[in-house]
C-alpha cells in the first residue's frame, strides 16, 4: 500500500509540475515587465520640470560644491560605495562632556553629558530621506543649503527671518541619507503620478507581480528572499531599511556614523526627512521622555498653524502624547528613538507630501511642496532659537 501510495505522490507531482513551473515564469515576466513599463515612464517624465526641483545625487553633489559659507566633508559611504555628505554651519560648541548620555542621565545630571545652559546655539541634525524614493527632502534641503549661503531659496525668494536663525545655530546637514535607494529610483519627482507607481518603485515587486506594500515589507529584513523580484529603492544596496538596524550592533556603517555624529554633537533637534501620500505631518517617537512628546507635539502644533495661515494643506496639530506599550503590538524602536537616546535630542520624523495622485489630499504643485519644507524649517529654526535647552538650571 505504502509503494503504492508513494507512486500516486510521485506521479501527481510530475504532473502539476509543469502548471507550477509556468506559474513562476508568468509571474517573472509580469514582474519583468512591469518594472520596464516603470523604467520607461521614468525615463519619460518631466523634461519641464522647475529649475529649483533638485532631487538627484548629482545635484546633491553641485549643492556640496557651492559651500562656502558652511563646511561640507563626506560623512561616510553607502553599501554601494556612494559618498554621504555632511555640511556644518555654525561653531562646535564645547560641551565640557565628562559622560555619555545614558550615563549622565543615569547620574541626573544631563548636563554632564552636554553642558547646555540656555546660552549655547541651538544645534540641529536634519537628516536627509533615508527611503530612496522619497526625494521630496532632498529637494528641501538643496535649497536650505542655498538659503544659508545666499539668504534665498532656489527659485530667488528671500528667508531672511530663516537665515538668520541658521546664522545663530549649529546645523548639521546630511542631504541624501540613502544614496543608492535614491539611485534606485529612476523617478525625479512624484507630482502628478498614481500612487501605485510610487509604491512599486519604493517597495519592489514580489514575484507574483504584484507591488510589495507596507507595513509587510518590514516583516522581511534585510529585504529578499523568493518572494521578491525586484528590490525597491526603500532600501540601501545591502537591503537594509535604516529606520530599522540593528541599533546595538548596527548593520549598516553609516548608522554607526549617524549615532557618533549625535553623540559628538549633541543635537537638541534631529529631523529624520520623509514622504507619504498625505497630508504633511509629524509622526510621534516611541520610547522616549514625555517632556520630549510634549516638545514634539508642540513644534507639529506651531507647524499646522503656520501652514493653515499659507493656505496649505495640514494637520490638526502635533501628535499628541501617548503611553508606549498599552496596545499590542507596541510601536517600533525605530532610527528616532534610537538617536534620542544617543544625545538627548527630540528626535522625530517629517513626513511631507510626495505630490502623486490621491483622493484624500489636494493635488500639489512643486512649489507648494518646496513651501510646506521650508516653512517647516522656518518655523523649526525660530522654535529652536525662541526656546534654548537649559540642562544646567536644576543641577545639584
Amino acid at each position: 500500500m505504502n509503494s503504492i501510495h508513494s507512486a500516486m505522490v510521485h506521479r501527481n507531482s510530475f504532473e502539476h509540475r509543469p502548471s507550477v513551473l509556468s506559474d513562476v515564469i508568468a509571474s517573472a515576466i509580469v514582474a519583468a515587465l512591469l518594472l520596464l513599463a516603470v523604467e520607461s515612464r521614468a525615463m519619460g517624465q518631466h523634461s519641464d520640470l522647475p529649475p529649483f526641483w533638485k532631487s538627484r545625487l548629482s545635484d546633491v553633489e553641485e549643492a556640496v560644491r557651492q559651500v562656502h559659507k558652511g563646511q561640507a566633508q563626506v560623512l561616510t559611504q553607502s553599501a554601494g560605495g556612494r559618498d554621504i555628505y555632511l555640511v556644518t554651519y555654525g561653531e562646535k560648541p564645547n560641551w565640557h562632556s565628562t559622560a555619555n548620555f545614558n550615563s549622565a542621565v543615569a547620574g541626573r545630571d544631563p548636563a554632564s553629558y552636554a553642558l547646555k545652559d540656555g546660552t549655547q546655539p541651538p544645534v540641529l541634525f536634519l537628516l536627509g530621506p533615508v527611503h530612496g524614493q522619497e526625494l521630496e527632502g532632498i529637494v528641501g534641503l538643496v535649497n536650505l543649503l542655498n538659503i544659508a549661503e545666499t539668504g534665498r531659496d532656489l527659485r530667488g525668494r528671500e528667508w531672511t527671518e530663516l537665515s538668520d536663525n541658521i546664522d545663530k545655530c549649529r546645523v548639521l546637514i546630511v542631504p541624501a541619507g540613502n544614496p543608492d535607494g535614491r539611485a534606485r529610483c529612476g523617478f525625479d519627482s512624484w507630482v502628478g503620478e498614481e500612487l501605485q507607481t510610487h509604491e512599486r518603485v519604493g517597495m519592489g515587486i514580489g514575484t507574483d507581480g504584484r507591488n510589495l506594500t507596507w507595513p509587510s515589507v518590514k516583516r522581511f529584513h534585510p529585504m529578499g528572499g523568493p518572494g521578491v523580484a525586484t528590490l525597491g529603492a526603500y532600501w540601501n544596496d545591502d537591503a537594509i531599511n535604516l529606520m530599522h538596524d540593528e541599533w546595538f550592533s548596527p548593520m549598516a556603517e553609516k548608522t554607526r556614523a549617524w549615532f557618533k555624529l549625535a553623540r559628538e554633537e549633541a543635537p537638541d533637534y534631529i529631523v529624520s526627512l520623509h514622504s507619504h501620500a498625505v497630508s504633511p505631518s509629524i509622526e510621534p517617537t516611541a520610547y522616549v521622555p514625555h517632556t520630549v512628546k510634549l516638545t514634539i507635539q508642540q513644534i507639529g502644533d506651531r507647524m499646522g498653524n503656520r501652514y493653515a495661515a499659507a493656505g496649505l494643506p495640514h494637520r490638526a496639530g502635533g501628535p499628541e502624547p501617548q503611553i508606549d506599550g498599552e496596545k499590542f503590538p507596541e510601536p517600533s524602536f525605530n532610527l528616532t528613538s534610537a538617536l534620542h537616546h544617543a544625545c538627548g535630542a527630540a528626535s522625530f520624523v517629517y513626513e511631507t507630501p510626495a505630490g502623486v495622485i490621491t483622493q484624500s489630499v489636494p493635488r500639489l504643485t512643486h512649489d507648494q511642496l518646496l513651501d510646506l519644507q521650508l516653512l517647516f524649517y522656518d518655523e523649526l529654526f525660530r522654535f529652536a532659537t525662541e526656546q534654548p535647552v537649559n540642562w544646567a538650571a536644576n543641577r545639584d
